[in-house]
């Protein structure tokens, strides 16, 4: 099981995470010292160049794992439309990761209802051996078509935690397990307490199958004490 955060690059996480003074380009050396993986949710907004990933690989030692949020274009803009050009301008820049290339990440914006012809064509266009995950936020997605179009295409359903609650079935698709923890219902805000994190960690079992696990309540550093702690847990 590999358990990290979405994202490193926070501000507020000096004294949380990054001691006073090292440089920000020293960060995700620094975070790949206490966190095996990580989601780069950078490449949800702007995609890096190749050898911005390239340089990631060579700043985090041998067995780490990012994995990447596909651009916003490939899913809000075009909204899984023809994916043919995004999908490969995506892999060929993160590519450059070489063997630290974890799952790729489809979140799918909450107005975009069910259309699995659309996302299979999207899943289509993957390079076989690369993981994707999606996260559909549509109710319209939870049907056994669109179970069955992620199991074909060995695709896992991402299951998302908001205020403790899934949001989500928790379908399990492939041989892999793919979960992000958005909001927790601790105080203070967005902590999560013991109690959910057990859950989640029964929920993921004894490490049968390989689990991805990314907390994303990264205001005042919740994230970096919760991975730590749900960490300490599944030990």
């Amino acid at each position: 099981m590999l358990i990290g955060t979405s994202g490193w690059q926070y501000t507020d996480w000096r004294d949380v995470l990054y001691p006073p003074g090292l440089a920000q380009r020293h960060w995700l050396r620094h975070y790949a010292d206490t966190f095996a993986t990580v989601e780069n949710n950078n490449a949800f907004y702007r995609l890096p160049t190749r050898e911005t990933f390239e340089h990631w690989r060579d700043d985090t030692p041998p067995g780490f794992v990012m994995a990447v949020k596909a651009s916003r274009y490939l899913t809000h803009m075009k909204r899984l439309k023809d994916p043919a050009e995004p999908v490969a301008r995506l892999m060929n820049a993160a590519r450059g990761l070489g063997e630290r290339l974890g799952p790729v990440l489809l979140q799918l914006p909450p107005t975009l209802q069910a259309d699995t012809d659309r996302l299979t064509a999207c899943l289509r266009r993957f390079p076989k051996g690369v993981r994707v995950a999606v996260e559909p936020r549509h109710p319209s997605w939870w049907t056994d078509h669109t179970r069955r179009a992620l199991e074909h295409h060995g695709a896992a359903l991402c299951w998302a935690d908001s205020l403790g609650e899934a949001q989500t079935p928790l379908w399990r698709t492939t041989d892999w397990l793919y979960l992000r923890l958005h909001e927790g219902p601790a105080e203070p805000w967005p902590e999560y307490d013991d109690e959910t994190l057990q859950r989640w960690a029964d929920e993921l079992g004894g490490g049968e199958q390989d689990a991805y696990v990314y907390f994303n309540n990264d205001p005042g550093g919740a994230a970096v004490r919760n991975a730590l702690r749900f960490t300490d847990l599944i030990r």
